[in-house]
This record gives C-alpha cells, structure tokens and sequence, in this order.
C-alpha cells in the first residue's frame, strides 16, 4: 500500500498563542494551483544568500516564511503572501 502525505496543515506553537498554518511543498502546491512544486522548490533554493564561484548571490528574503524540521522544508501560509505583498511594493 501506498503511503500518502495528508493535507491537513500543520500547527505549532504554545498555548495562548495564535497558531500558524505549516504546509509542505507539497500541499502549498495543492491548495494554492498558481504555485507550481517546481518554482516553489526554485523560490526555497534562492530564499537564502549563496556563495558561488563569481561571488556572493543575494537571497530573494523568502527564508522568513521557511521553516526547516530536519530535511523536512515547511512554508508558512500567512509569512508567505506578506512576502509575495512585499515584492509588490519593491517592484
């Protein structure tokens, strides 16, 4: 049988704290069709700044809506579109 990922977000916090929708690639993918896994994938690549053989490449600021569990890679929803909101307003 074939196992599946469930697409129930996923909540972390502390008690009396406001709770944050966790998904995966995955099911961000799922639940918002204009985000492709391929160009999410693209986006968490070239969220953090990077060394190369030219120099330093500067990261796109995604990494605010990024949290890494181990090799488990979440995106938080809300983070997310206040970054999408913010490239808006920088173009």
């Amino acid at each position: 049988m074939q196992a599946t990922e469930s697409t129930t977000p996923v909540f972390t916090g502390t008690p009396g704290q406001v709770y944050r929708s966790l998904l995966t690639v995955k099911q961000f993918s799922e639940r918002h069709a204009a985000f492709q896994q391929g160009s999410m994938r693209a986006l968490i690549f070239a969220s953090k700044p990077r060394h190369t053989s030219r120099g330093r490449i500067q990261g796109n600021g995604l990494d605010c809506a990024i949290v890494r569990l181990g090799r488990r890679v979440l995106i938080d929803e809300a983070k997310f579109f206040q970054w999408i909101e913010a490239q808006r307003g920088a173009a």
